[in-house]
């Protein structure tokens, strides 16, 4: 064999070192990311602390000029929002020895797939489990703040309806009397509803499919949009105390997401089990900022 064509580099011996890994691993969370691209994202990586104190103001209102008088003045005593960073996950395995010898390449792909996906799933599942608090719920499991995904007008007890067309109307109008912007809105939905809504010849005309191309292919799970407002689909759609699922029509200014640390991915060989540990981690914190910005509606598994 010519010399140098047999060398050791740092393609051949990739599989274990942690800037390969930690390039996969945020492509894969960031590719299965559905709500966390939805929702407002604030940047708090190298900041000290643990929360975050976001202003609330209350919104004004317009006044009379009446001819020779002064101008009425507004003052309101404004609230905040705070956002514990609080929720640290993390992903981790233990490769032996001889699995780094003997296994294929593709396995590190597989781990770095799995990692992103898993840390992923868990940041989406958060988000929409702040549905559970919309509209004066209490933000336990029973999503008391919940309706029926029947209707959009009965409460939520434990009896959910599959998605129908009025139910979206009525919750769109939810939002309408509440003076919610009419862009940056979007309908979050579970595997369940999706099958429903290709069922009904209303969901699948022109109208709600529109347009998913190459524009939109950065926003993973779109899958058309219904009265203007895109639709996502994702198996993140948290479940209730009894199996029920949750679509959640709210937006983006309904809830926050801050990281402090991004996903970070670190490797360390252990001696006493002949093998090498990898873990994968964040630290982050979800908040409701507008309670009467977002609808949850439940529908079955």
């Amino acid at each position: 064999m010519p010399l140098g064509t047999a060398h050791v580099t740092t393609t051949t011996g990739a599989t274990f070192i942690p800037e390969i890994w930690s390039d996969e691993i945020i492509a894969s969370y960031k590719k299965n990311l559905v709500a966390a691209n939805l929702v407002k994202k604030m940047a708090f990586k190298g900041k000290k602390g643990d929360a975050v104190h976001i202003p609330s103001p209350t919104r004004g209102n317009a006044s009379v000029k009446a001819a020779s008088t002064q101008v009425t003045l507004i003052a309101a005593t404004e609230t905040e929002v705070v956002v514990n960073i609080d929720k640290h996950y993390e992903y981790s395995r233990l490769i032996e020895d001889i699995v780094e010898a003997q296994a294929l390449s593709s396995l590190r792909q597989f781990y770095t797939d799995d990692a992103g996906y898993a840390l992923a799933r868990q940041v989406d599942t958060d988000l929409v489990r702040l549905g559970r608090g919309v509209q004066g719920g209490d933000g336990t499991a029973a999503y008391t703040g919940a309706f029926s995904g029947a209707d959009g007008t009965t409460a939520y007890t434990g009896t959910a309806g599959a998605l129908t067309d009025a139910a979206i109307r009525r919750s769109i109008q939810r939002l309408d009397d509440n003076d919610v912007p009419m862009d940056n809105r979007f309908l979050i939905v579970p595997p369940s509803t999706r099958n429903t809504l290709m069922g009904i010849n209303r969901f699948t005309e022109q109208a709600f499919v529109g347009e998913v191309g190459a524009a939109n292919t950065i926003r993973n799970g779109e899958i058309g949009n219904v009265y203007g407002i895109p639709v996502f689909v994702t198996s993140n759609a948290d479940a209730a105390t009894d199996g029920d699922r949750i679509c959640l029509l709210a937006h983006k200014d309904f809830a926050v997401l801050v990281e402090q640390m991004g996903v970070r991915s670190q490797t360390q060989y252990k001696q006493e089990y002949l093998g090498t540990l990898f873990t994968s981690d964040m630290l982050y914190g979800v908040k409701e900022l507008r309670d009467n910005s977002a609808v949850a509606l439940a529908v079955p598994a």
